[in-house]
């Protein structure tokens, strides 16, 4: 506690400056764990049990997946227009299915693609945590999801020269 303290003097200050990328901030970020086509799910479902057990409420925020166990979060980005939406799994979609994820009514709302139907997604978890807890929920990794453990160091420089680097 102590050291991060003075390290954060130091970077406030000025006197050091701190090199490197945040992996939350990261261009190719490395919470995002699939890619791929999403759709929604309303009306005929609403009311009726989902796989979980739990009720499909088409106003809430959840989601159906083909094997993300129940009750992760995700991040949805719509690639289309860069809307973003938080849900929960709670359903199953078919194994046969070319989606990635089948979002409720009100997601499709937020993520503005009621009209569209279909769009390309981003999938992101919330933490490294939850990549950590999604690589002990399987075996092995699965072949659809990205599921690395990866983090760059962080670098503090003074005058060019590296006095410090931290390796998460």
């Amino acid at each position: 506690m102590r050291y991060l303290l003075i390290i954060g003097m130091l970077v406030f200050s000025g006197l050091v400056q701190v090199r490197g990328q945040s992996p939350f901030t990261a261009p190719d970020s490395l919470l995002t764990i699939q890619r791929g086509e999403a759709s929604f799910y309303g009306r005929y479902f609403h009311k009726r049990p989902t796989a979980s057990g739990e009720i499909y409420d088409m106003w809430d925020y959840t989601a159906a997946h083909k094997h993300l166990p129940f009750g992760t979060l995700l991040k949805v980005t719509n690639l289309n227009n860069g809307y973003q939406a938080i849900v929960r799994i709670n359903d199953r979609l078919p194994a046969s299915s070319k989606r990635v994820i089948d979002l409720s009514r009100k997601v499709a709302e937020q993520l503005g693609m009621v009209q569209d139907g279909v769009v390309q997604v981003d999938l992101q978890v919330l933490s490294h945590q939850s990549i950590a807890a999604l690589r002990a929920h399987y075996d092995g990794n699965p072949t659809d999801l990205r599921l690395r453990l990866y983090y760059e160091p962080v670098f503090l420089a003074r005058n060019d020269e590296v006095i410090l680097q931290l390796k998460f």
